[in-house]
Formats: structure tokens, sequence, C-alpha cells
């Protein structure tokens, strides 16, 4: 009797050659780093290095998050990821009204230079690659990173890193947007066109699926939308004059990995292949590198449970591993706790000791895709792929991934995923360790890490400093300019450059841009 994947496809029992029957090697597979990049984007992927170890971070202040960086660095971590509170999020600094009870909260909060030159403090950021997981304010965290930069003395063409960026993804499943799409896009053009000539090693955006698995995607539907969302970006580039092979090789993406590990692989390796067909047949790029999805991996959050947390520390073990046989180019492995609040210091230096395991203790870096010719994760990879471009192709009879957003159909179709997946726990069909099968009478006392509530008048009082302290005339001919640019064409980032220089906070650029752009209100769902 055959099971479905998370994507509501069959799994046979028992798969054989005839699975692949009229399947054609060559054209599906190449080798590895070779078009369609099936089998990984590089030919020795890790049989030369490791994958990118990050370990997701911020929390409290930015002297808080960086003491913690150094632990990680410390640790043995090979990136670090910039984790930001809610108020950072959506462009408001901690001293504003709507941003109460939330400074500090869930990552790091940064209202100006001043924080981020504490964030980075004794940092080498010509050594160190950084994401940085923000979104509708993404083109302000980066300027702020670069000043930081250039007053350690290093050039901007030595930093290397990446900015999520990706707003799209914002008004279907996540909700931290500011902007309406079209300036919102018209601000990731210019963003594209300022790296090319200031940060040309910067990835530009991280693409996201992860966060509409969060909500309840199923791994058909997370490539399906992520991908619309990339061509998305790739045509409002494109028709902002630029050739697609000056910024495709800088896009990057982010997906999640979950338990059901071999699906997991299958859509990993089906989504490089989409991506490398549309980047040729659709775009003309010419450029190996504009052909590769190149990704960062984040293991499930929604799957981790606060019941008997110690057994996510299994999930997420395997759920790496899913990431590692799917080929991805950086991983961030959850802590234990996290579904219970802020990972300790004891819970992320475990998280990152898993990611050490699976590259020194195991044999899966000893040879490029391990699973290639496999008659089930072949044939999973094509039905991936093809229920994939089902929904891109419906996607696109709706005007493309905009025009669905307006629709609500991404958004709909998500959360009728969603409440499939609840459905089925809620009755056993699916089944949860320690929630609804295998669970204890009395759970272990744990004690999560907290945020002290004193942070956010802490906050208040720097910015109060900074107000009294800077020269508000130049403040206030850098927002002006920053508001003249964002009515015509120019592009954004040098006058918002100024205007951060000039200690303008983070608010104060947001509300700039706001006065002119407005806020993106969402419609009814589809």
């Amino acid at each position: 009797m055959a099971r479905e994947s998370e994507s509501g496809l069959p799994i046979e029992p028992v798969y054989g050659p005839d699975a692949l029957a009229g399947w054609e090697p060559a054209e599906k597979l190449g080798a590895p780093g070779a078009y369609p990049f099936t089998r990984g984007v590089y030919p020795s992927m890790y049989t030369g290095r490791p994958w990118t170890m990050r370990q997701y971070a911020g929390f409290g202040t930015a002297a808080e998050s960086n003491v913690r960086y150094k632990q990680l660095i410390a640790n043995g971590t090979t990136g670090l990821s910039v984790a930001f509170d809610l108020p950072t999020q959506m462009g408001h600094d901690s001293d504003a009204p709507i941003a109460s009870g939330e400074v500090g909260k869930v990552g790091v909060a940064i209202d100006s230079i001043e924080d981020m030159r504490v964030l980075f403090d004794g940092i080498p950021l010509d050594r160190v690659s950084t994401s940085m997981t923000i979104n509708a304010p993404g083109a302000l965290l980066l300027l702020l990173y670069q000043l930081v930069g250039e007053e350690q003395g290093v050039p901007a063409d030595q930093l290397t890193g990446t900015i999520q960026n990706d707003v799209l993804k914002e008004y279907i499943a996540r909700g931290t947007y500011i902007f309406p799409p079209k300036p919102s896009l018209r601000l990731i053009a210019d963003i594209f066109k300022y790296c090319r000539t200031e940060i040309p090693k910067w990835n530009t955006i991280s693409i996201s699926g992860y966060h509409m698995a969060e909500a309840g995607a199923s791994p058909a539907q997370e490539i399906a939308f992520t991908l619309a969302d990339g061509i998305e970006y790739v045509r409002t580039a494109v028709a902002a004059g630029m050739d697609v092979d000056d910024f495709a090789p800088r896009l990057s993406f982010f997906f999640v990995a979950r338990t059901t590990l071999l699906e997991e692989v299958a859509k990993f390796r089906a989504a490089r292949r989409i991506w490398a067909r549309v980047m040729k047949e659709e775009f003309g790029a010419e450029n190996p590198k504009s052909l590769m999805l190149r990704f960062h991996t984040q293991t499930a959050g929604v799957q981790l449970t606060a019941q008997q947390p110690e057994v996510n520390l299994v999930r997420v073990a395997v759920q790496g591993l899913a990431a590692v046989l799917g080929g991805t180019q950086s991983l961030h492995t959850n802590s234990f706790d996290e579904a219970i609040a802020l990972p300790t210091d004891k819970s992320a230096r475990l998280a990152l000791r898993t990611q050490q395991v699976l590259a020194y203790e195991t044999d899966v870096t000893a040879t490029v895709d391990p699973f290639a010719g496999s008659y089930v994760v072949e044939k999973m990879t094509d039905d991936v792929e093809a229920a994939a471009r089902e929904l891109m192709g419906r996607v696109e009879e709706m005007g493309g991934a905009v025009g669905a957003i307006e629709r609500g159909f991404q958004k709909s179709e998500i959360e009728r995923s969603a409440y499939r997946i609840a459905q089925e726990t809620d009755s056993g069909e699916r089944v949860v360790v320690g929630v609804n099968r295998y669970t204890i009478d009395v759970e272990e006392p744990y004690e999560p890490l907290r945020v002290d509530p004193a942070i956010e008048a802490q906050q208040a009082a720097r910015l109060a400093r900074l107000r009294a302290e800077r020269d508000q005339a130049a403040v206030d001919t850098a927002l002006t300019a920053l508001k003249k640019a964002a009515q015509g064409t120019d592009n954004v980032l040098h006058p918002m450059k100024d205007a951060l220089r000039a200690r303008a906070t983070v608010g104060e650029v947001c509300d700039a841009l706001r006065e002119v752009w407005g806020t993106y209100v969402p419609t009814d769902a589809f």
C-alpha cells in the first residue's frame, strides 16, 4: 500500500528500474557542477570542503549578541547569521510606541549605526561571512554593515555575506512587510545595481521558501512559490535595464529541511533543475553561475516540540542530514529548546556540534551526491518537479508572483496545506513523538533563556542620547535627499547611506520612505 509524501504524492513500497522508464540520465542529471545541476552546483561539493556552518543568533542588545557571536566563532562557526528583533524588521525604532514589548525579543535591536558598530565590535568583517535575516529594511542593514566595515578599514569589495531581502514571501507567509509590492521591487532592483558596483561579492537576495514551509507549505509548494518569486525578481531587474548575467550569479535561496529525508533530498534536486532551465530558457542567461541555484538551509523549526524537547536533537540531526544529502551550500541547525524560548549558550553549541558530527564523523562528505541513481530519489525528484511546475504554471496564469499575491493564491494554498497537516496530527494519522504518541505524564523542568525587559528602556536612552548629540541639520538634509530620490528614479541607496552615516535611525529612514511610497495593506484570501 502506497503512502503519501508531504506534498501529497504517492510513495511506493518498492521502486525498481521501471520507475525510471524512458528516463534520460544525461538530460535529467548531468555531472555535478554542470547543467542542469541536479547533482549539485559544484563539481567537488563537500569532498573539497564542507558547507558553511552558520548559526542564526541575535537577541537583546547589540552587546549581548556580540558576545554570543564571539562564542560561536570560538566553537567553530564559519559564518554568522543575524536575527533582528521585530521592530527592526518592521522599520521602527525601539522607542516607537508600536515597538513596546517587542524590543530585543526575537532578535537583536538595531536602531542606528551605533548599534551596528557594537554588534560587530572585535569581529573582522573581511574574514567573516555574515547573513542577515532582514527583508523590507534590508538595504538599511546592508548599508550599516558597509559603514561599519569602512570604519574597520575593510574595503566594500572584501565584504561577503547575504541579506535576505525577499519581500514577496512576506506578503505570502510571514507579514514583516512595510511598503507595497511595486516600490518594494524597485528598492530590490536598486540594491542589485548598488551591490554590482559597490559590494560585488555580496549575495543581494536570499529568496526564501523557509517561511512558507514554516507556515505549512508542502515541499512542492515551497519550491514552486519560491522559484516563482525568484522569477519575479529577475524580471524586475531586467525591466530596470540590468543584464541577467550581471546580477543572477549573486542570487541565492533559502529552504527548510524537514524530517522526511527522502522527499527533502528530492526537493532540493528538483529545485536546482527547475531554476537552471528557467534561467537558460526564459532569460537566456549564458554565465553558468547564473544558472546555479545556490541555497542556505535551516532545519525545520515548525517540527520542533516543547514536549520532551531533547527529542528535538534527533529531529535536527535528521533534518541536517537531509540538507547535506540534498547539496546545501550553508546550514543552520536549530537548537533543541527553540520551541520553548531563545537558545541557551549550551543548546546553541550542541546545534553547531550536530553539523560538525555530520561533516567530520560520517562519510557523507566523501562523495558527491550519494543518492544519485537511487530509484526512489530520482522518481521522487521527478514527481516533486512536476507538482512544482504545475503550481508555477498557475501562478503565471495570474500574471506572475505579484499578481497571484494580490489574489491571495499562494497564501490560500499554503493555508490549505497547513490545515491538512493539523487535521492529520489531531487525528493521530501523522505521528509526532511526544505530542500525540509516546507521551510522558510529567515533563522535566527546563530553565529557558529570558530577555531582560529593561533592554527597551536602555535602547530608548541610547536613542535619546544619539538624537541629542548628532548634527540634526545634516540628518534632515540627508532624509530630504532620500525622499527626493524615492519620488524619482535615482538609486535610493546612495542618499540612504548618507542619512545612516549622519546617524539617522532605522525608523527615521523607513518613515521617510513610508511618506513617499505608503504602506502595504493586505487583501482578503483568494
